[in-house]
């Protein structure tokens, strides 16, 4: 199972940006979607969390309210819309697959090579 990622980039505070994961190949071990994210100096976050038909939904306190996840089962695609974008947003996103939909780094077995988010002021 391979994950890539695009539509990272740089963008002003207040924007929006929407990321995209195309998962190669969907299976039992890839129930459980995720974006995580690291931002310079610290450690890899959980950012939100879905299964592919939608159920399950979470997300961090820190982007409530203005990120969204979704899924196009069609195209193997999972995107995350980010909008009111802060400066604290900057990191590289990373997108994973799992068996399981959780909040943890260790419920995800497979991983894209990341995508990096700039928020300028």
């Amino acid at each position: 199972v391979q994950l890539v990622e695009s539509g990272g980039g740089l963008v002003q505070a207040g924007g929006s940006l929407r990321l995209s994961c195309v998962v190669s190949r969907l299976t039992f071990s890839t129930y459980g979607m995720a974006w995580f994210r690291q931002a310079p100096g610290k450690e890899r976050e959980f950012v939100a969390a879905s299964s592919w038909a939608g159920s399950d939904s979470y997300y961090a306190d820190s982007v409530k309210g203005r990120f969204t996840m979704s899924t196009d089962n069609a195209k193997n695609t999972v995107f995350l819309q980010m909008d009111t974008v802060r400066l604290e947003d900057t990191a590289v996103y990373y997108c994973a697959a799992g068996s399981l939909v959780g909040i943890s780094e260790a419920s995800y077995a497979y991983w894209g090579q990341g995508t990096q988010v700039t928020v300028s002021s």
